[in-house]
């Protein structure tokens, strides 16, 4: 299976190709933007989100936050956003899209947490990449960054609340 990985997505940004295949003896086939790499990975709790990988000799424990395709990630005590989309969902939402963007864009929460600052109000305009809130998870602060330029629609939280991944935050039209 071919997977598209953003990280610590920015429009415009170019994602690595991560092709995955189970081989018949349960061990992994991986190649990054083509290059082989030797991966294997363990879940070692019952935590969900926890693993630990080793690519390429080197072991990561890793704790994954949200649904895909936008997803939190810590690694090493780095927190980082990250954006995978497999081939299939890609075509799908090419597909339903039509090619082009139309609508209204929801801005989604990567994981659950505490909105802490919102930086932007109804009829704002944001360009792309623009902070637009600040929410902590983790005891980290996260800034969401808007997706695309564009104007608040609704800001859906407030400072305080409580959100759970990928309950809505701000929608931009």
């Amino acid at each position: 299976m071919r997977y598209y990985v953003t990280l610590d997505p920015s429009p415009g940004a170019d994602p690595v190709i991560v092709d995955l295949q189970e081989l018949p003896s349960g061990a992994l086939d991986a190649r990054v933007d083509g290059r082989v790499v030797k991966v294997d990975f363990v879940s070692p709790g019952t935590l969900a989100g926890q693993l630990s990988v080793r690519v390429d000799g080197k072991i990561v424990d890793l704790t994954t936050e949200g649904v895909p395709p936008d997803m939190g990630a810590v690694a090493s005590g780095h927190r980082s956003y990250v954006r995978v989309e497999s081939e299939r969902q890609r075509s799908a939402d090419a597909a339903k899209k039509g090619g082009n963007r139309g609508g209204d864009l929801v801005i989604k929460a990567p994981m659950p947490g505490r909105i802490i600052k919102v930086l932007v109000a109804k009829g704002d305009q944001v360009a792309i990449g623009q902070p637009i809130l600040v929410m902590e998870a983790m005891k980290m602060e996260n800034e969401i960054k808007a997706k695309a330029s564009a104007t608040i629609s609704e800001v859906h939280v407030s400072v305080g609340a409580a959100v759970e991944a990928n309950s809505k935050l701000v929608t931009l039209v």
